[in-house]
């Protein structure tokens, strides 16, 4: 597979401090040479002028970088906007690291030269020959650039916005997904689908792996660590891991988003089942760590994912490349 990774668009900010871009900066001439050379740049945003939506980048000195509103970003064809970045998504970049191309260098008529640039040309390089390539089941770097409860929408390259669904960050249920993840934060992501009109979903429980996986870093008779997640009436669903989560009886005091200590009373793989004892509850979570069991520097795509062990009765899996992926109700 031919990633996104493969060809060297990555997401904003992730470029910045490479040898290539800071050897780009070291004096006007440099960026002048990245300009002759069609390079993708990355540096800070350091203004927004609201009158005329123009941002000016950092730069060397003598030298100021500006992109003009039309070239502010990329919109993909069949995602409508008439091809236009709403200005909000122009104003928030202020602060932030973007990523362009070189249109033109040329003086003002104080004789400072000014390098007119476009964030827009270089999303469009990296929709044409990286993003608009991309398959279910492709194994991408991404960074997360904003939450909402519904999901997080993630920067999969050069600034192009891919939306990871609350309920497909993990197996074990959160309730936003600040629980799991944090603004800026780099992860991998899985193409879940990619939509005729152009727009991609992502998942990410797939990395987080299976039952079986995950069950094995415990054994009954531990007293270990986790998060509740939810009181129901018949039980407390307390999270060991991000993708394995069990089920301790009803009992005063357990509050969803705190941690707790838990008793594991029984391991069972053939009901994909983790008996727990609750011992003790304490202060409000933060966001729940979580380690990869897939290499995507050794597997760039999935085609097929079983998150229940052979034998168990209820089946949970990703098949990626056909219209449905199988859902789970696991908790």
């Amino acid at each position: 597979m031919q990633g996104i990774r493969r060809i060297r668009y990555l997401p904003e900010g992730e470029i910045r401090l490479s040898a290539e871009n800071r050897a780009a900066f070291r004096s006007p001439e440099s960026i002048e040479e990245a300009a002759r050379r069609g390079n993708i740049l990355e540096s800070t945003c350091l203004l927004c002028d609201c009158a005329t939506m123009q941002l000016t980048v950092e730069m060397p000195d003598g030298m100021r970088g500006i992109i003009p509103r039309a070239e502010a970003g990329f919109v993909p064809p069949g995602l409508g906007a008439g091809g236009e970045v709403k200005d909000i998504a122009v104003i928030t970049r202020v602060g932030k690291p973007v990523q362009y191309k070189i249109l033109s260098i040329r003086e003002d008529g104080r004789g400072e030269r000014i390098a007119v640039c476009s964030r827009r040309a270089a999303q469009e390089e990296c929709w044409q020959n990286a993003v608009s390539r991309l398959v279910p089941g492709d194994i991408i770097p991404a960074r997360i650039t904003h939450l909402e409860p519904f999901g997080a929408f993630c920067d999969i390259g050069c600034g192009l916005v891919s939306l990871l669904t609350v309920d497909r960050i993990s197996v074990s249920r959160i309730s936003h997904p600040a629980d799991r993840l944090r603004q800026g934060e780099r992860i991998w992501a899985v193409v879940s689908s990619v939509l005729e009109n152009g727009r991609i979903y992502l998942s990410h429980r797939e990395l987080l792996g299976t039952w079986e996986e995950n069950a094995a870093m415990f054994s009954a008779g531990q007293t270990v660590s986790g998060i509740i997640r939810s009181v129901e009436t018949y039980g407390v669903f307390v999270e060991l891991a991000p993708n394995l989560a069990g089920l301790a009886e009803s009992t005063d005091g357990a509050i969803p988003g705190h941690a707790c200590s838990v008793y594991i009373k029984s391991i069972l793989p053939e009901r994909m089942k983790v008996k727990l004892v609750l011992i003790d509850v304490g202060e409000e979570a933060g966001a729940a760590p979580f380690r990869y069991f897939i290499d995507p520097d050794e597997v760039t795509r999935l085609t097929r994912w079983r998150y229940s062990p052979d034998g168990c009765r209820k089946v949970v899996e990703s098949v990626f490349g056909e219209e449905c992926l199988a859902e789970s109700g696991m908790r």
